[in-house]
């Protein structure tokens, strides 16, 4: 086929979609039936909606077709998008907040203001954060399960820092990385920066397909495996202690770096132990205190083997120096006076609380979630379509994501995603059930 004819065929789709001839949510023909009804090559028809897929006008959905895309809703909505608008109801980001912690900041800055330690929080900082502070996270990553020496300890300027400063330091551009199908979008976002290849392991509704990741590993020069043990993002659930064993026993057969991470790991009570505990000498642990105390209080930790803490440090150097010392002297002060301790009950029960109001206005609808996550996986009926979803809700000041910012493998699941966590339950008890009414809209 001319080059000339196959770019006119691509811009005559093109224009029917922004004109509006094509909606959104039409179903294109087959690549056969496109094929056959223009004369051209089924390998020439396949690349004609490849094209359009490519500058976001339509969606190849696996088992279904090909469909018109809701314009109107941003590319990778939920990766780049920025903050909500006013008057928005932000069901998209978790800023899980309890009442009174702008009096514990308010007192924590005054107890600050009078401590003889002030002065030494003016100069530079150890890279890793200073030893005695190192300290204090040490002790209280035990209660996470974690056994690691002060030295072994770095503090960043938040978890997503944490993961950069880890990839930075022991991958390289090109690296295969095997994560779940659905995974965390910043680590999507962090591969795509450092050039990593990410493949996708499939996911059961308990966890992922660990016999998958071992035939991957045979196939593949794996280099790390990116892992969400307890209460996994956007999923929710928490892999038992078998399933664990099993990752460990993969990764030590294939010589694999485990990342690990802990973000929403404070929700979870007592659960397996975490993957450092298990193989201490392959595992980078990641966690901080957003979520568990505030989105604004960057501060983060690293666990790491004594034999990549070099690499790690001077990682930190390149790119912070230092966490700043006044947060990490916060931190660390609400660490040893038990207001961490406190702030993730809280939160455990405020994520209990907006789940068990989820169940109420969701059921019967089909989702995965665990019973203190601040964010539930909701499937899609067949008869609705994720961006129309998604579009309408928008229109009626509600944001959430789809699928596509968690979405590893080439099919994007027929889903969305709802953070329970950044308004109060009266208005997110309204806005589920604006959810609700939106997808029983598209079904009947």
């Amino acid at each position: 086929m001319p080059r000339a004819r196959y770019k006119l065929l691509v811009d005559r789709f093109a224009s029917k979609i922004r004109s509006g001839t094509l909606p959104p949510g039409t179903q294109l023909p087959t690549h056969r039936q496109l094929a056959a009804k223009e004369g051209i090559a089924l390998v020439t028809a396949s690349r004609v909606y490849a094209e359009l897929e490519t500058i976001g006008l339509v969606s190849g959905e696996t088992g279904r077709g090909t469909f018109v895309r809701e314009t109107a809703l941003p590319l990778s909505h939920g990766i780049d998008q920025p903050p909500t608008t006013e008057g928005m109801i932000d069901l998209n980001f978790n800023s899980p907040s309890i009442p009174g912690q702008t009096e514990m900041l308010r007192k924590a800055l005054r107890q600050l203001s009078i401590s003889g330690d002030l002065e030494a929080l003016l100069h530079y900082q150890p890279h890793a954060g200073r030893q005695h502070e190192r300290a204090i996270v040490a002790k209280h990553l035990e209660k996470r399960g974690l056994n690691v020496a002060a030295e072994q300890i770095f503090l960043v300027s938040g978890a997503q820092h944490g993961l950069a400063a880890t990839v930075m330091s022991l991958l390289n551009p090109g690296d295969v990385v095997a994560v779940d199908a659905l995974t965390y979008s910043g680590f999507k976002v962090l591969a795509e920066v450092h050039r990593l290849e990410l493949v996708a392991i499939p996911l059961s509704d308990h966890g992922p397909n660990l016999k998958a990741l071992e035939q991957l590993c045979s196939s593949r020069r794996v280099k790390a495996v990116y892992s969400m043990p307890t209460l996994h993002n956007p999923m929710g659930w928490v892999m038992d202690l078998s399933q664990r064993e099993q990752l460990v026993a993969i990764a030590r057969q294939h010589k694999l770096l485990i990342i690990e991470d802990a973000a929403y790991a404070f929700l979870a009570e007592n659960p397996p132990a975490p993957l450092i505990s298990l193989a201490p000498e392959l595992t980078i642990y990641v966690s901080g205190l957003s979520k568990s105390v505030a989105t604004g209080f960057r501060i983060g930790f690293i666990a790491a083997p004594e034999r990549w803490v070099a690499q790690i440090e001077r990682t930190i150097r390149a790119t912070t120096w230092n966490t700043p010392s006044l947060m990490t002297a916060i931190a660390c002060g609400w660490i040893e006076d038990g207001t961490v301790t406190q702030l993730e009950s809280e939160k455990r029960q405020d994520a209990t609380a907006r789940q068990s109001l989820a169940r109420q206005v969701l059921d019967g609808l089909d989702y995965i979630t665990h019973p203190a996550s601040y964010f539930i996986w909701l499937r899609l009926p067949e008869e609705a379509r994720a961006d129309q979803i998604v579009m309408a809700l928008m229109k009626a000041n509600i944001s959430v994501s789809t699928a596509e910012p968690f979405a590893v493998a080439d099919h994007i699941p027929h889903a969305i995603r709802l953070a329970l966590g950044s308004v109060d339950l009266d208005t997110l008890k309204d806005a589920l059930k604006k959810v609700r009414e939106v997808i029983d809209f598209y079904v009947y």
